[in-house]
């Protein structure tokens, strides 16, 4: 284009020479029409490279037309709801350098068609005739440049980084009177305005006339300058880092009367930022705006305001749809799951896999063939308790991800937690395996998030039997980590022999395998239990220390799941257990009957009396994962217990989970 601009205004300066000096020229009448047929023949070239040269930029604005509704139809739009779902935890790519790139590469070529057309009123300007294309196409053209520049700029300003606390639980969760940060960028990247344009920050312009709405002010620095000095390539930014926002007392204050009833939680805000585009002539206003952020005054309401931000960001693509949640949509099983996996590998480096996914469909759903189109609604997944517990389904969810963050995302990265099975799955799992093996597993019935432990074990007939820990929560685990519990578990055998019957992690990888390298030494000084007892803490279980006791309803310390030769499972259902699991903690050796009895009370377990069995079953010295003498449990019964020392046993949740069927009743001892 630039050749053809040059060669036009070489061509139109010849004819105009020549047609001055044919002017000037005295000559016959012969000569002076040879030479106006000469200077018709240029002037013709002139008129031909005229219309070829609007028609070339014509083509090249049609092309910019498609690269256009490309770009921000369909490449922003994509990026955007990238953008959107990466907030919620998926691992999309947000990057903005190759959008930068195409923004920047278009417009100049925008800028660059714009010089051209000015150029060919400069041409004008010198030179003009009859049937003229300039004065006729040239503004029609102007107009489609200056409309393509203007929509590009306006869609090059966005937020690249969305509004969110430095402690808080997510983005777009944002708390009254705490400092946030946002940021945003000009996707066309100019030198020339380094520094120039000063973007100023607002909140609520989209929901200020909404009756009962909070409304609030920003605090902070809320003007800066685009620079690329705070961007990592150069990029042209502006990083709001100190801004807060403060409620706003309108009328007799408070929150007053909502008209679309939604609460504190479901109420979306945006925070939005203006600044004012004027380069090479042109003036644009540019303004964008964050995602809906929900705006909290205490710390408790961050569960529910998360749970706001993960359901609208999975279903509405749409960010100006604040009143989202006055009818909102229910999500079908494939959205729901994919949104849950993902905040499995936010909090723990590793998604959900089909069978973790397959048994919490089961349970929201029942057995399905397909569970595509099956819908969860937002009042079932957040407002409504789950089947005989005080809890919703997202309160039971966010402690189990609350519980992998904290103390559990090693061992959820590498696979070691099986998380999400049904009871009558694990048994099924467990009794085809070897005796030892053992699975992990979250539990149904904590609101605050627990894990629990099964392994199976062989009675000398060969009948297996599945027994499972009391879940251990978060209390417990910021106290003494799994892997150590896993290590340190010894239920003292017959003769006295402790054997710690945790061998394999299922399907078959070896103990010390799977869980070695987490195993910790804790010092004296880390741990003031070893420096008063200078001995080593490990969990025992005296395996027959409770065959005296007279009879009475079953201890939910330790239980055994007892099945005859023939297992069957088709009566197992997967079904949120029933018990509070509060229960407290035993730390001697020897339990009495009425204190089991008041412990099941407490629970909400079952009273009905079950005689204790004689003998319990077999424990196979196979898994004796640690060579003990045969005066270790000797040793042991010797320690001497101090009030300390029962104390710190009654804050460890070591209590065995009660199970179905025939059970032996194993007591904690030394």
């Amino acid at each position: 284009m630039e050749h053809s601009i040059r060669c036009l205004e070489e061509q139109q300066d010849e004819f105009d020479f020549k047609y001055q000096t044919h002017r000037m020229d005295s000559c016959t009448a012969e000569e002076k029409k040879k030479q106006l047929e000469g200077l018709q023949k240029m002037l013709n070239a002139v008129d031909n490279c005229r219309r070829n040269f609007l028609s070339d930029i014509s083509a090249i604005l049609n092309a910019a037309d498609v690269l256009c509704s490309a770009l921000i139809d369909e490449e922003l739009v994509e990026w955007k709801r990238r953008q959107q779902k990466s907030c919620i935890g998926a691992p999309d790519d947000t990057s903005l350098e190759h959008l930068e790139k195409w923004f920047t590469q278009i417009i100049e070529c925008m800028f660059q068609l714009q010089m051209f057309l000015q150029k060919l009123d400069e041409l004008v300007g010198k030179m003009t005739y009859e049937n003229d294309p300039i004065p006729v196409q040239k503004p029609p053209l102007q107009s489609r440049v200056d409309t393509l520049l203007t929509h590009l700029i306006k869609s090059s300003f966005v937020v690249e980084n969305q509004p969110s606390m430095p402690q808080g639980r997510g983005l777009l969760v944002l708390r009254t009177n705490v400092q946030f940060s946002v940021k945003v960028r000009l996707l066309y990247k100019v030198p020339e305005l380094n520094h120039v344009m000063k973007v100023t920050v607002s909140v609520n312009n989209a929901t200020s006339q909404l009756k009962g709405f909070r409304k609030f002010n920003v605090l902070g620095t809320l003007s800066k300058a685009l620079n690329m000095a705070e961007s990592m390539n150069g990029g042209m930014v502006a990083d709001f880092r100190h801004l807060t926002l403060k409620d706003r007392k309108v009328g007799g204050g408070g929150k007053g009367i909502n008209d679309l009833s939604l609460s504190v939680t479901e109420e979306l805000h945006r925070i939005t930022f203006q600044t004012q585009f004027d380069y090479q002539g042109l003036s644009v206003p540019l303004e964008t705006s964050s995602l809906p952020v929900v705006v909290i005054s205490n710390s408790s309401q961050q569960q529910s305001a998360w749970a706001s931000v993960l359901w609208f960001n999975m279903l509405c693509p749409d960010p100006e749809n604040v009143k989202f949640f006055e009818t909102s949509p229910a999500a079908t099983w494939p959205q729901f799951g994919e949104m849950l996996s993902w905040q499995f590998l936010s909090c723990g480096k590793r998604c959900l896999h089909n069978d973790q996914l397959e048994t919490l469909a089961i349970k929201l759903f029942g057995k399905q063939q397909s569970y595509d189109n099956c819908k969860i609604s937002w009042t079932k997944f957040s407002k409504e308790n789950l089947p005989d517990t005080n809890f919703t389904l997202w309160v039971w969810l966010d402690g189990i991800l609350n519980l992998v963050k904290l103390y559990l995302s090693d061992l959820w990265s590498d696979g070691s937690i099986m998380g999400f099975v049904s009871k009558g799955k694990e048994r099924l799992l467990l009794k085809k395996k070897q005796n030892g093996t053992f699975l992990l597993r979250f539990s149904e019935s904590i609101k605050d998030g627990g894990i629990t432990f099964s392994w199976v074990q062989y009675a000398n007939d060969g009948t297996p039997s599945v027994h499972t820990v009391k879940p251990f929560t978060s209390t417990d685990l910021k106290q003494i980590a799994l892997p150590d519990i896993l290590c340190n578990l010894i239920i003292i055998a017959e003769k006295n022999i402790p054997v710690n019957p945790l061998c394999y992690l299922y399907p078959n990888t070896p103990k010390d395998q799977a869980f070695g390298k987490y195993y910790s030494e804790k010092t004296e000084e880390e741990n003031p239990y070893l420096k008063y007892l200078k001995t080593k803490l490990v969990f025992v279980s005296k395996e027959n220390s409770c065959s005296g006791v007279r009879e009475g309803p079953e201890s939910d310390l330790c239980t055994q799941d007892r099945d005859p030769p023939s297992i069957s499972d088709a009566g197992d259902e997967d079904v949120l257990l029933r018990e509070s699991e509060k229960s407290p903690m035993l730390s001697s050796s020897t339990t009495d009957a009425d204190i089991l009895n008041s412990m099941l009370d407490i629970d909400g377990e079952s009273t009905v009396p079950k005689p204790f069995p004689a003998t319990s079953p077999h424990i196979s010295l196979s898994c004796l994962h640690q060579n003990f003498p045969e005066s270790a449990g000797d040793n042991l019964e010797e320690a001497h217990f101090t009030d300390t020392f029962q104390e710190f046993f009654n804050e460890i949740n070591f209590q065995i989970q009660q199970e179905e069927q025939d059970d032996v009743i194993l007591d904690l001892g030394f």
